[in-house]
């Protein structure tokens, strides 16, 4: 998967790895619109980093359903420097997304399901960008949709 600086357009390869304790320090609330540290005993906490770099650029949290062949994102973050019109790298929030859609797919097969449940304001943002269908209180991606975004993202 590949991030692009926005000012360049050059593709930046990333890895994202599950979050270490160490990491927990540096997800503050300033940097990550959440305190991550509350969050690691609900979800299971991944970091997205440029290959080779130490910096934390994006973080998700995942929940897996078996029951319902789904994986929840509980949380998703980009770091403050690379939200709006400003930011460095675009599609870190879209790699991240595709990286639940991976798990997904490679727990369930053709029935993963990948579902979260969006502030407000962004609900058109990730249905338009991502893909994403309307279930009411939670948005979801499964079948055609989220083998389409697999293929943009990996």
């Amino acid at each position: 998967m590949e991030i692009a600086e926005v000012e360049t357009g050059k593709r930046r390869s990333i890895v994202i790895s599950k979050a270490e304790n160490e990491d927990f320090k540096l997800l503050t609330k300033k940097r990550f619109s959440f305190s991550w540290k509350a969050f690691r005993n609900l979800a299971t906490v991944y970091k997205l980093q440029i290959k080779g770099e130490e910096d934390i650029l994006g973080v998700i949290g995942l929940i897996d359903l078996p029951g319902e062949k789904r994986v929840e994102i509980k949380l998703l973050a980009s770091s403050a420097e690379n939200i709006g019109r400003g930011k460095h790298y675009s599609g870190i929030a879209g790699c991240l997304i595709a990286f639940a859609c991976r798990q997904a797919v490679t727990r369930y097969g053709a029935e993963a399901c990948v579902s979260l449940v969006p502030k407000t304001e962004l609900i058109e943002h990730y249905m338009g960008k991502y893909h994403m269908q309307n279930a009411g209180w939670q948005l979801y991606l499964d079948g055609t949709n989220l083998i389409k975004l697999l293929k943009e993202y990996l």
